[in-house]
């Protein structure tokens, strides 16, 4: 009988914590980065990652101790003058003829997965960087919790900087 008891416990305990990990799913928990190209030529889209790129390293330091969406949006919001410098900096170095325009808000983002996270198809507030014409394919991903900031020195890995990443983690395995 002890061990039915633990059993079940042990069940209930494991089913509390897959509902509390699934639970925070909501698009109202991320924050997204959104990078357009000017257009789709090779060139265009190298400096789109290259802006991207300048951009994420800029912002790790930054976001690395947000606790919440709303402390990254509130730094984002307080540096976005300086992403946008950023930005226009990366694309002058490469000699592109064009600008970047950022600015935050919402967007309607498909089903994506990164690694055992899977955000679901919907509205999320986004930090958006349009370079050029914004003609181009785009890049993606989530600035809050950071589960996409890469690595530079090994850029098949994602560098994983946010406190509550890391709890959601241990909470969810």
């Amino acid at each position: 009988m002890k061990y039915i008891l633990a059993f079940l416990g042990i069940g209930a305990i494991c089913v509390g914590i897959f509902a509390f990990g699934n639970s925070s799913n909501s698009t109202q928990d991320y924050m997204r980065i959104h990078v357009v190209a000017n257009s789709n030529s090779s060139f265009d889209q190298n400096v789109k990652y290259l802006v991207k790129d300048a951009v994420v390293e800029f912002l790790i330091p930054y976001l690395a101790d947000a606790q919440t969406k709303e402390d990254a949006l509130e730094i984002i919001e307080n540096k976005k003058d300086l992403i946008e410098a950023v930005a226009n900096s990366a694309l002058v170095q490469e000699g592109a003829n064009y600008s970047a325009k950022v600015t935050i808000g919402s967007e309607d983002f498909p089903t994506r997965a990164y690694g055992d996270l899977l955000l679901e198809e919907g509205v999320y507030d986004v930090l958006q960087i349009v370079l050029g014409s914004g003609k181009g394919d785009n890049w993606w991903c989530v600035v809050f919790p950071a589960v996409c900031f890469v690595n530079s020195s090994n850029p098949q890995n994602y560098e994983y900087i946010s406190k509550i990443w890391e709890i959601i983690c241990r909470v969810t395995k």
